[in-house]
């Protein structure tokens, strides 16, 4: 585990909030010279802490109109057949993240779909047909909030 001092967490901290924050803003933020701050954050990449930016798209406007959690069992838990599924998941394009869980359910899926039509036609033809499934259940997502920020109790 890489040591992060009060300086680097504030950056983590601020880039997930805002990944387009200039250099300068950031500097500024944590005072710190600008020259000094790119080469944290520059370190923090390097490191494989920092991972990469992401833009936040209203599914709404991109004309999806439901989201829902699949939880999946599989027959099997071998590695193969385990790897498979997740493997062919994540291939998936309305699969937005896919969790392998302890528990009944093997993975845990989050989707998002054009309608109700769209959701039946994914759960059939791309989970039930799988020779490594068992079962699924499908949970519709009513609201979806995010905290893009891990907690403050990390490394504190």
């Amino acid at each position: 585990m890489a040591e992060l001092d009060r300086i680097d967490r504030k950056l983590l901290q601020l880039l997930q909030n805002n990944a387009q924050l200039s250099n300068r803003e950031l500097a500024d933020a944590v005072d710190l010279a600008p020259s000094t701050c790119l080469h944290r954050v520059r370190k923090l990449r390097e490191q494989g802490i920092l991972l990469d930016s992401h833009a936040t798209v209203d599914t709404e406007a991109m004309g999806i109109g439901i989201q829902a959690l699949i939880s999946v069992q599989l027959i099997r838990h071998s590695r193969d057949d385990v790897d498979a599924f997740h493997r062919h998941a994540l291939a998936l394009d309305e699969v937005l993240a896919a969790y392998h869980v302890t528990g009944p359910q093997d993975f845990v899926l989050h989707v998002a779909v054009r309608d109700t039509e769209h959701l039946r036609d994914l759960t059939m033809d791309a989970f039930t047909t799988r020779e490594e499934v068992s079962q699924i259940e499908t949970a519709l997502v009513y609201e979806h909030d995010r905290k893009p920020v891990l907690p403050d109790f990390i490394d504190g």
